[in-house]
């Protein structure tokens, strides 16, 4: 069986690392899986980059501008959303041609068009579809926040300046989607049974099998190692207790680091010691900005891309927390939880189904500080005992092999196996 894995980028973003591990799952679990990228960042042979040229850098501005003028040439959630206008068409490659099943992924920002999609489709080649977000069921955007269009039909946008008209950019899509649904035969993977709902809730995807399968993570590479040697390599005091916060931007507001800033200041309120014991790493662009906010002493890192010293910054901290405001199954969960360190998110998306409340971590009530700060108390005096559930749950539940075996299966039944 060969696999031909579709994403934007090899590495850049939580997609990305997502269907880069689930290759190598599907690698290490006996199947002759690749990848195809358009921005590849490694030497790796498995993984193909389309042919470079300046056609694809004007693909992806393209698309932008098109959405700019859109928004009468003002910024408004430029990157927020995509309408897929263009692309480039793979078909034609040979590692297309030799491939049993596509599957996509993240394939945005000029990677592949409704057209090529269509024509993908046309293939007649077996197609899973992996959903890291609500695109493929939303008219334009990644994440719908309040909106519930995409339920009947997308119009009137609220991502688009002005929040559109009914005839605007979010309809034309969706009913261009509405075309590609109806001319293919694609089975829908959600990386949670949050984002499974709403796909299934959706009218693009009435009709369409759509599961849930979790993210895959090496549980032999992301492992509990001696906390005060991680701290000695990342020069990190060895006398307090530390919470980690990470983020590509640390700013982006749906990351919600404005409701971590304020559960650490409730937390200086109600325990007035706490400044001398605790510490907070912040991990992500612009970390400086989002320190300068905190009671607590900070220790900044830019974007970590080093897998590596990933495991050693999970190993450092007593904490990981995740105060997202709207998120599908985030690799950074997983990636702490397999380290042995217990998280603090809130009820939101998929981190219910990664958290269990009181057993591995925190479940906070959603938007509320005050209820983080709880979380994070309690979380603080519990870490011992809930790090080691945290790693039983990630060996249990996101292991190669256990997603593998998921999506073999998957496979199989598409090619009537």
């Amino acid at each position: 069986m060969r696999v031909l894995i579709i994403n934007t980028s090899e590495k850049n973003g939580g997609a990305a690392i997502a269907a880069r591990r689930l290759m190598e799952a599907l690698r290490n679990n006996g199947v002759q899986a690749s990848m195809l990228v358009r921005d590849k960042q490694t030497d790796a042979a498995e993984v193909v980059e389309v042919n470079r040229s300046w056609l694809n850098v004007w693909r992806f501005i393209w698309e932008r501008i098109v959405i700019w003028k859109t928004n009468r040439f003002k910024r408004h959630n430029l990157f927020d959303v995509d309408i897929a206008n263009t692309g480039i068409d793979v078909t034609d490659l040979p590692e297309f041609k030799e491939a049993d099943i596509i599957h996509l992924h993240w394939i945005n920002q000029g990677m592949l068009s409704i057209n090529t999609l269509r024509k993908i489709a046309a293939s007649g080649k077996p197609m899973v579809w992996t959903m890291h977000d609500m695109w493929c069921f939303t008219g334009i955007c990644h994440y719908a926040d309040d909106c519930e269009k995409y339920r009947t039909e997308c119009s009137h946008c609220p991502k688009l300046y002005g929040k559109g008209r009914e005839h605007d950019m979010a309809q034309r899509v969706f009913r261009r989607k509405a075309t590609l649904m109806a001319e293919s035969d694609i089975r829908f993977v959600a990386c949670s049974r949050w984002l499974e709902q709403l796909a299934k809730s959706s009218t693009l995807l009435q009709g369409k099998r759509v599961t849930n399968i979790p993210n895959a993570i090496n549980t032999q590479f992301f492992h509990p190692h001696n906390k005060s040697e991680a701290r000695q390599r990342l020069n990190l005091p060895a006398d307090r207790k530390l919470i980690l916060f990470s983020s590509m931007k640390t700013t982006d507001k749906r990351k919600g680091v404005a409701y971590l800033i304020e559960a650490c200041r409730i937390l200086q309120r109600q325990y007035p010691d706490m400044d001398k014991r605790i510490g907070v790493v912040i991990m992500g662009k612009q970390a400086e900005e989002s320190a300068a906010l905190l009671p607590f002493p900070s220790y900044n890192m830019d974007f970590v891309s080093d897998e590596r010293r990933m495991v050693d910054i999970y190993n450092a901290v007593d904490l990981y927390v995740t105060p997202s405001l709207q998120d599908n199954l985030p690799n950074t969960i997983v990636e702490a939880m397999a380290c042995g360190t217990p998280c603090v998110g809130f009820n939101v998306g998929g981190i219910p189904q990664m958290i269990d409340h009181l057993h591995n971590g925190y479940v906070a009530e959603y938007r509320s500080a005050a209820d983080l700060a709880n979380g994070i108390h309690w979380t603080l005096s519990e870490a011992d005992e809930l790090g080691e559930a945290a790693r039983r749950k990630a060996e249990n539940c996101y292991s190669e092999a256990a997603v593998a075996r998921q999506y073999i299966k998957i496979y199989n039944d598409a090619l009537g196996q």
